[in-house]
């Protein structure tokens, strides 16, 4: 597996490997499960944001956080804090600019999970 693209999204593979006691079929797990779940969540943020729910924002973009720091992207994982933040202080005004670096974050993180996925 090239290690480039996934280096590319913020990942090391093998701090993320570490993460789970270097059990690749755990992290293939993990990795699978985040990528048919993160698709949903990233929608219920989206909805959130739409519908200036702070508490849904809050929830939300809090499991998100979770979810993706498994993988030690970092910048995905602060861009979920910055909306889980926001939700919290009720300061939605600034949510759509943090959603759209999130989506971008996360756009660039599932081509590398997709690959990491595939080649465990």
């Amino acid at each position: 597996m090239g290690n480039n693209a996934a280096a590319t999204a913020g990942l090391d593979i093998a701090e993320v490997l570490d993460r789970v006691g270097g059990d690749a079929a755990l992290l293939r797990e993990i990795t699978s499960i985040f990528l048919d779940e993160y698709p949903v969540l990233l929608d219920g943020i989206r909805a959130a944001v739409s519908a200036n729910d702070s508490a849904r924002l809050e929830r939300d973009a809090h499991s998100m956080k979770g979810s993706v720091s498994n993988f030690g992207a970092e910048a995905a994982t602060k861009a979920a804090y910055a909306l889980e933040s926001l939700g919290r202080q009720k300061r939605l005004a600034e949510a759509p600019a943090s959603l759209r670096r999130l989506e971008a974050e996360l756009s660039a993180l599932a081509p590398s999970l997709l690959e990491l996925a595939r080649n465990l």
